[in-house]
């Protein structure tokens, strides 16, 4: 049975697959996933977040992808499951959701200038098998260098408080940047779905059928 907490992310059904379920709570990892054409629902993994001792943001973010993934198949082991998670870095300041307004004004003076990592992890699960596969993608952001005035602007029309760094780039924090480097535009907003696609083809659900 699904948790109670579980949110439906689409009701069509399919026959042919196998039930397909995002580990995540996220609106934007919902968004995205939806992009792909496959059924699927959501489930919360109720997983702790944080960061290791001495532990690299990329290892953070796979093991807690991997962690959220784990969460739901216990509860549901005959599907395939998505779990997901993001951690910027700008150098050894690590910047999570903000939360506040205070908070977000600090990340964004902090980060004014310079350039943030995003090391975006995306594990997929195989219940039935237990059989795991995960991916890495970084992307690197570099921000122009901001005003107080022009961060309060931002701040004031975007309100991106649930976003890692303060930066919602698929909005109006696209204007805080000055370049980005990645091999997936959708890393950045918080679900690779370049290597998701090609993970969830390994595992023996293509997004296109031959």
């Amino acid at each position: 049975m699904i948790s109670s907490r579980k949110k439906t992310c689409q009701n069509k059904v399919m026959p042919d697959l196998r039930p397909l379920l995002l580990a995540s709570t996220s609106r934007y990892r919902k968004e995205l996933l939806q992009r792909l054409g496959l059924p699927f629902s959501c489930a919360d993994p109720q997983v702790a977040e944080g960061a290791d001792a001495g532990e690299d943001p990329a290892r953070t973010a796979q093991r807690l992808a991997t962690a959220k993934a784990r969460a739901v198949g216990a509860r549901h082991r005959d599907a395939l499951v998505i779990g997901a998670d993001q951690v910027a870095s700008c150098g050894a300041l690590r910047l999570d959701k903000p939360g506040t307004h205070a908070n977000a004004v600090r990340q964004l003076a902090a980060v004014s200038g310079k350039s943030v990592r995003f090391d975006t992890a995306v594990a997929l699960l195989d219940a039935r098998s237990d059989a795991l596969l995960a991916r890495v993608v970084p992307t690197v952001v570099h921000f122009r260098a901001l005003t107080s005035a022009q961060i309060e602007d931002y701040l004031r029309r975007e309100q991106p408080y649930d976003c890692a760094g303060s930066a919602k780039a698929e909005g109006l924090g696209i204007a805080l940047l000055a370049a980005i480097e990645s091999d997936d535009p959708t890393a950045l907003i918080g679900l690779p779905l370049i290597a998701l696609s090609e993970l969830l083809a390994q595992a023996g659900m293509p997004v296109l059928r031959a």
